[in-house]
Order: structure tokens, then C-alpha cells, then sequence
């Protein structure tokens, strides 16, 4: 409820809210090299989002589709992220962004008397990211390359014994075409 009214109250005018869509707009597709970091050990993940801005400045929607490529197993998971930006890079010259998110993830089954094979859990995430080549022409690629530290904690579908928190160091690479 705070971080609504933190919204509420950094938003900026409605008319420079207003978008060229009704729900969801602007599609972009980024294929995201991922480093984790859990108790455990580090993991390697791929993920390609698909981001989709919204008609509310500080509001957004991503769809990810997450895989492991050097672990045995290599099964896929999916997101569902509702996005609240509660730093926009436009606030730090381009360098800084930050939001909260709400995450459905659909994984693999990881307590004992799951029944199904994948099942759904509630994630929180706090993404943080830095635009290493903020200072190049935005005709440049490398110009959207971001990198971002992530602060997961998962809420639901855990077993009692394992860590809910995560920590990834995230390499965004913009793809194909949007924002």
C-alpha cells in the first residue's frame, strides 16, 4: 500500500501519462543472459521477455519464458509480471531505473505432495538497473544494454527447508523492435 501511494505522489501530470493505447502497448523483446546467485551456487539462465508498457507512466506488464541450458533437467518456467516502476531512468539522466514486481511464476513442482508436474508461485522481485552505455547516440545498440540486480523472494510453492531469496545479476540486451 505504500509503495501505491509512493506512485501516487512521484507520478507526474496526467497529460504526460496519457499513451497512444487502451491496456497494453509497445510491445519490446529482450533476450536476457542470466547469472543467479543461490545458496546453493551459481546458475546460468536465458530469458526472452516480451515488455508491454501500459497507458499509466509508472505501470507495466512483462511475459517471460525462463530456461537453464547446462542443467540436466532444462525445463522452462513462465512469468507473469505486473510491473510498478518506482524509480524511472529519466529521474537519474538515463543511468538508473527501478521497480517492484508482483510475479505468477509457472515452474517445476518442488515440494513433495505437489501432484502436478509444474505448479504456480507467488514471487516478489525488486529489479534495479544500470545503463552501462547511457552516454552513446541512442542510434547506437549498445545504447539499451542494461545490467540489473534482482532481489527475488519467492512466497508460495517452496518446500519449508529452501531459500526463498535470490539474488541475479541480470544482462539485458534489447532485441527486435519497441520502446
Amino acid at each position: 500500500m505504500a509503495t501505491l501511494g509512493v506512485l501516487l505522489l512521484t507520478a507526474g501530470p496526467v497529460s504526460a501519462q496519457q499513451a497512444r493505447c487502451r491496456f497494453l502497448c509497445e510491445p519490446t523483446v529482450l533476450v536476457e543472459p542470466t547469472i543467479t546467485f543461490e545458496r546453493d551456487g551459481t546458475v546460468f539462465e536465458g530469458i526472452v521477455a516480451l515488455d508491454l508498457a501500459t497507458p499509466l507512466a509508472r505501470l507495466g506488464v512483462a511475459l517471460e519464458a525462463i530456461t537453464k541450458p547446462f542443467n540436466d533437467d532444462n525445463e522452462v518456467e513462465l512469468e507473469a509480471e505486473l510491473n510498478l516502476v518506482w524509480l524511472e531512468s529519466e529521474q537519474t539522466d538515463g543511468w538508473l531505473s527501478s521497480h517492484f514486481d508482483i510475479v505468477d511464476k509457472f515452474s517445476p513442482a518442488e515440494r513433495p505432495e505437489d501432484a502436478r508436474a509444474y505448479t504456480h508461485k507467488l514471487n516478489f522481485e525488486l529489479d534495479t538497473a544500470v545503463a552501462v552505455f547511457n552516454r552513446l547516440p541512442e542510434t547506437n545498440w549498445f545504447h539499451g544494454v542494461e545490467i540489473e540486480g534482482s532481489l527475488d523472494y519467492v512466497a508460495t510453492g517452496l518446500p519449508k527447508e529452501a531459500s526463498r531469496w535470490s539474488f541475479s545479476l541480470v544482462f539485458v540486451l534489447p532485441i527486435a523492435w519497441g520502446r
